[in-house]
């Protein structure tokens, strides 16, 4: 199982996401400190106007050391009097409040009515409601374009799950799923390859989302981890000509479901012991003899194990040090799980534009995800 502890240093390093993210708090502290200096100046860079009290005089640099890295900023100077952005003042958690302040913009739709009051609790002045719209419309354009950009290389492993959420559409109140894919490439960098919405996790649905993530490069993929969805498992081998794990935890809940409760710890540990053996043959060995040893007395389960066999066992022809952590979702279901949090917030979304990005930012934040290393 993915270590639940990995270092949020360490997991920001191996993704691009990290760059993003922090690409984005530069940009918006650019913004904000372009938007007070004009407040200062009373008027716009280059702009002519009789209300102008002051000017612009250069620029001076400074390095900002945030949780997903160091952000340059270009701090600027006036001819008349100083100026310091008040979100750098000593002990103001300016990073962090930056950070919600992108985070608050999209899990409320683009609503400006937040923003502008974190805007203001990180001490900056004089930014209207139509310049904070202005600025997450600019961030939206910058999140669009990660969620579209190039897949480059090999990514032997992707994860996809789906979590639901609630939308309003022609009226009604329904619900739409949010699907995720993560990769890992030949590198071990993990990188969230794409997003999507849909009404349903159709079949169709599957393969046309794997078909964009085709046709932005997504190339060397070897196993897909998902649930238990035939469709994922069709639209895998149709598009990616991959292999197909399912779930190892999705799994065993189900085969519990055909044991008794006070069978089940025995029945876990007795399948479980196809999961410690060392190679493939030992594994598919094992699960059949306990399969057999099930069948007189939980035939249900029995039959549940023999057409489960290649798709439960599939992690176990890839490398032994990659195992533990490609035999189960468990990685997009702790981000699943983060994505849920932030979104209940709103309840319902007032149109699937306005969740794009709610999904997003809980993994450019430093969410948790996989970390494997092909």
């Amino acid at each position: 199982m993915t270590d639940d502890k990995i270092a949020l240093q360490d997991l920001l390093e191996k993704s691009s996401d990290a760059s993003l993210l922090r690409e984005m708090i530069g940009f918006a502290a650019q913004r904000l400190m372009a938007l007070e200096t004009d407040a200062l100046c009373g008027a716009g860079h280059g702009e002519r106007t009789a209300e102008r009290i002051n000017q612009r005089n250069g620029f001076r640099d400074r390095d900002w050391e945030t949780r997903a890295g160091t952000v340059e900023l270009r701090i600027p100077k006036l001819r008349k009097g100083s100026y310091f952005p008040g979100f750098l003042e000593p002990r103001r958690m300016a990073e962090k409040a930056l950070t919600a302040v992108i985070q608050e913009a999209y899990v409320h739709g683009i609503s400006t009515r937040s923003v502008d009051n974190l805007v203001q609790a990180m001490g900056c002045s004089g930014v209207s409601k139509s310049q904070v719209s202005r600025l997450c419309a600019d961030i939206d354009e910058r999140v669009q374009a990660f969620l579209h950009r190039p897949i480059e290389g090999d990514w032997p492993y992707v994860w996809l799950d789906a979590t639901y959420v609630k939308v309003r559409q022609n009226g009604r109140i329904i619900s739409v799923a949010v699907i995720i894919a993560v990769g890992v490439n030949s590198d071990g960098r993990r990188e969230v390859l794409g997003m999507t919405v849909g009404a349903s996790e159709a079949e169709t649905f599957w393969t046309d989302f794997l078909r964009s993530l085709a046709r932005r490069g997504l190339r060397g993929v070897k196993l897909v981890i998902s649930d238990g969805h035939e469709g994922i498992k069709a639209a895998s081998a149709r598009v990616l000509n991959a292999s197909w794990q399912r779930c190892r935890v999705h799994f065993m809940r189900n085969a519990m479901a055909h044991a008794g409760k006070t069978q089940r710890r025995i029945v876990s540990a007795w399948i479980g012991t196809a999961f410690a053996q060392d190679d493939a043959d030992a594994a598919s060995k094992q699960w059949r003899s306990v399969a057999d040893q099930l069948r007189p007395r939980v035939p249900k389960l029995a039959a549940l194990m023999d057409d489960a066999e290649a798709d439960v066992l599939a992690y176990t022809t890839f490398p032994k040090e990659h195992r533990a952590k490609i035999h189960s979702t468990n990685p997009l279901e702790r981000l699943n799980g983060e994505i849920k949090r932030r979104t209940d917030v709103v309840g319902i979304f007032p149109n699937e534009a306005a969740m794009d990005v709610p999904t997003m930012l809980p993994i450019l934040s430093g969410g948790p995800c996989c970390d494997a290393t092909p």
